[in-house]
């Protein structure tokens, strides 16, 4: 009955502050509902002052609606799902429900292919609302904002080895007090990375941020080293990521319960103490050891994986990486990369898998010069390639690729022998790695790192990317077109358009078309 009554009072403030479509951010403090408003020319606030719910609106920076403790706590999150509810589709969805052009109705124009392209997006996202994918997406929306301070912190950290390097051979020895000044920038934000990560999985999962990083500072406490667990002492972070993320998951259910059973006038007290402490002794005595144990074993998994696998390892993971995405299922690598990262200083997964990037630019240039008269899908690559050097992919994959279908497959091979190459590399001894997570490509040497000089780590992953280049161009220009499909995409645009020569010149693209429809290219997602 209270959840059905907090959701009442969400109904009857949304058509008076303009509906869904107004509503731009909706968040909450103590007392108020604070909201963004495109147009507040739209906002009823005579009626809305009168609902018996509202004690009082200020209309400043945000329009906020006093509803009091613990009232907004729970109408907030209602409140968001009317909003989201209420918003109309966007493009992807019109065209997922059947309102966009349907897939291979077109020409061989790149309008056509991104048209499919569109589509194949479109399918993708209906077909990947499953519950583990949904759960797998969340978890990526946890990791992604962190993903700049990862890049300008691994940057700064390749930027002080190579100045700790050059000043320990009696170079630039002007610059050595900036060592332990650039030590402690780069640091900084790694070391308490639990903590947003906390505060980003309450605010994801509907609990209060800052009590999902109140519970994950717990991990990096100094004084956590008092407490014994089984005979031992805890380390300050042992667990992690991953122990952050159980913890503020566990104090958003705990949260939860708590607003469903605490009455309103004494919910400001007593909830966030209830959250703080059970959470705080679950994650001290159970969860910072079992996540600890399992952060180990995926450092020692991903070791174990390339040293033994080598080549074999890479090309399948190179290979394969595209698909993954397809599916969905490429986010649940965010927080292993994390966790590496955490460990190790450096992820060695994300190269080997950027290298299916590699491929997908490869197989661009090979369409590109086996469509020698096809000018729209040729500008398409031209405006598209540098992007796809630098590591985002998409545009090449839904404008190209994809709608063609067996380019898609070949990109994939040039990625598997980009990979298997640098998965052999390390095999042999020489690790390549990541110190962040989101960039691929070009954009990933800035933030290289491993078990070698530095000039060496960058000659290996330049190589991959060579390989991938390479194998994905050949095997695209040899292998990336049937016969009839490569004649009807080089006809002359009126003879495609309607001169009685092809009947249907789309019809190559959609026999030739991938079952499954592909996502984002970059190892992050």
């Amino acid at each position: 009955m209270a959840e059905n009554k907090h959701r009442d009072i969400a109904a009857s403030i949304l058509p008076l502050v303009g509906g869904a479509g107004n509503v731009t951010s909706v968040a909450h403090c103590m007392t108020r509902l604070r909201l963004g408003l495109a147009d507040r020319s739209l906002v009823q606030e005579d009626p809305l002052k009168a609902l018996p719910a509202v004690m009082g609106v200020v209309d400043d920076d945000t329009y906020q609606i006093v509803l009091g403790p613990g009232a907004v706590a729970r109408v907030t999150p209602e409140f968001e799902q009317l909003v989201a509810e209420g918003r109309p589709a966007g493009p992807a969805d019109s065209a997922a429900d059947g309102s966009a052009p349907a897939a291979g109705t077109g020409g061989t124009s790149a309008e056509d292919l991104a048209a499919r392209g569109a589509a194949i997006r479109a399918e993708r996202k209906q077909r990947n609302a499953t519950p583990v994918k949904l759960f797998l997406r969340r978890i990526a929306n946890i990791f992604v904002p962190l993903i700049p301070a990862l890049i300008g912190c691994g940057i700064v950290a390749g930027l002080n080895g190579l100045l700790t390097n050059l000043t320990g051979t009696g170079h630039l020895t002007w610059a050595a007090p900036l060592v332990p000044a650039l030590a402690a920038i780069a640091s900084g934000f790694m070391s308490l990375i639990a903590v947003f990560v906390g505060i980003n999985t309450a605010k994801e999962f509907g609990g209060t941020p800052v009590l999902g990083g109140a519970v994950a500072a717990v991990i990096v406490f100094a004084g956590v080293s008092n407490v014994h667990v089984l005979g031992q002492k805890l380390a300050p972070g042992q667990g992690g990521v991953l122990g952050a993320l159980g913890a503020a998951l566990l104090a958003v259910r705990i949260e939860k319960w708590c607003r469903r059973w605490i009455p309103e006038a004494l919910d400001v007290l007593i909830t966030p103490t209830i959250t703080v402490l059970v959470t705080g002794l679950v994650t001290l005595f159970g969860l910072m050891f079992v996540a600890g144990e399992v952060s180990t074993a995926i450092g020692t998994g991903a070791d174990w994986l390339l040293s033994a696998g080598g080549a074999p390892a890479g090309f399948v993971l190179g290979g394969l990486f595209l698909p993954l995405v397809m599916l969905g299922l490429h986010q649940a690598l965010i927080p292993i990369h994390t966790t590496l990262i955490e460990q190790q200083q450096y992820t060695v997964l994300l190269p080997i898998l950027a290298m299916a990037g590699a491929g997908q630019v490869g197989a661009a240039i090979a369409v590109y010069f086996r469509l020698r008269r096809n000018a729209s899908i040729r500008k398409t690559i031209r405006s598209a390639l540098p992007a796809g050097l630098l590591g985002v992919g998409e545009p090449l994959i839904y404008g190209v690729s994809l709608p063609l279908g067996r380019p898609f497959v070949t990109a994939c091979v040039g990625g598997a022998f980009g990979g298997g190459f640098v998965g052999l590399l390390n095999q042999l001894g020489d690790s390549v790695g990541s110190t962040a997570i989101g960039p691929s490509g070009w954009a990933l040497f800035p933030l290289l790192d491993g078990n070698k000089p530095l000039g060496t780590v960058v000659a290996i992953y330049a190589a991959g990317l060579l390989a991938g280049y390479v194998t994905g161009f050949l095997a695209t220009y040899f292998f990336g077109f049937g016969k009839q499909m490569l004649t009807d995409l080089n006809r002359a645009p009126q003879e495609a358009s309607g001169g009685g020569a092809v009947a249907d010149p789309a019809a190559a693209l959609v026999h030739e078309t991938p079952a499954e429809p592909a996502g984002a290219a970059t190892p992050a997602g």
